[in-house]
């Protein structure tokens, strides 16, 4: 299917990103899997609505893993990916970056739930640096407001309970029915609207590839579904989209416990 496919869209959740050292969400070792209460600082009622919320979210956010990561393998996939010239869009719920500074061009991607290094301000818009932000922490103020209006600012990424950027839906939807090979990896799937894509790309005709290594909602509806680990897997497909692959395709298990 690989190498049948002229275009692929792809859709990488934080499965991607856990071989750079950042842990995923709903996975065996999630951070909340791990700390059911964490899932709160995602929460835009509880951020708006608890001072104490807002304060652990700075705190977190300036030891965030992402300030020190390095793309991986499966990042660096992507980009050979869109080198080959068949990739058309790679829509993301990441809010790392990694796959830019993995070399994957900007215009490639698509920030669904949007980026951890910018700050919005939630009262009157105003937008900054994360880094700018967190100086301010830095020098003493737990819960910083918004330098514009005193407002509550947050960074600039897609909360639960908040609507994602209506342009940005429209963008995911059409990358995902103007695609033969739509590649979900590092995603549970069960996120919505971004889940979403996967079968409406598998409905529109489009073979669909799952690598993910929990079973998720979609693994019927996919063509095919790999459980290796990622920094294996999408290297291996990255090379048999190339143009000048050559090489035969390494097996990851046994075979019988495909699907």
């Amino acid at each position: 299917m690989f190498g049948a496919a002229r275009r692929i869209t792809a859709l990488t959740g934080a499965g991607v990103s856990t071989a750079s050292g950042i842990p995923d969400f709903r996975g065996p070792n999630g951070v909340w899997t791990r700390n059911p209460q964490a899932q709160r600082l995602s929460d835009i009622d509880s951020y708006l609505g608890d001072p104490e919320v807002r304060r652990q979210a700075w705190r977190n956010r300036a030891r965030h893993p992402a300030w020190s990561a390095e793309p991986n393998a499966a990042h660096r996939a992507f980009a050979d990916l869109a080198g080959s010239g068949r990739l058309g869009v790679l829509l993301t719920q990441n809010i790392d970056e990694l796959h830019q500074r993995a070399g994957l061009p900007g215009e490639k991607v698509l920030e669904l739930h949007g980026s951890m290094f910018g700050t919005v301000c939630m009262d009157c818009g105003s937008t900054g640096s994360m880094k700018a932000a967190l100086e301010r922490v830095a020098e003493g103020e737990e819960d910083p407001p918004c330098r514009a209006c005193g407002g509550i600012i947050k960074s600039t990424t897609v909360s639960f309970g908040q609507a994602l950027d209506p342009d940005v839906v429209r963008e995911g939807r059409r990358a995902a029915l103007d695609c033969d090979l739509f590649l979900a990896a590092g995603t549970s799937l069960t996120v919505y609207p971004a889940a979403g894509f996967a079968e409406l790309a598998a409905k529109a005709g489009a073979d669909l590839v799952i690598c993910n290594a929990e079973p998720t909602p979609y693994d019927d509806l996919a063509a095919a579904v790999l459980r290796g680990p990622l920094i294996e897997v999408l290297p291996e497909l990255a090379a048999v989209a190339s143009d000048d692959a050559r090489r035969p395709l390494r097996t990851w298990g046994d075979p019988s416990t495909w699907s």
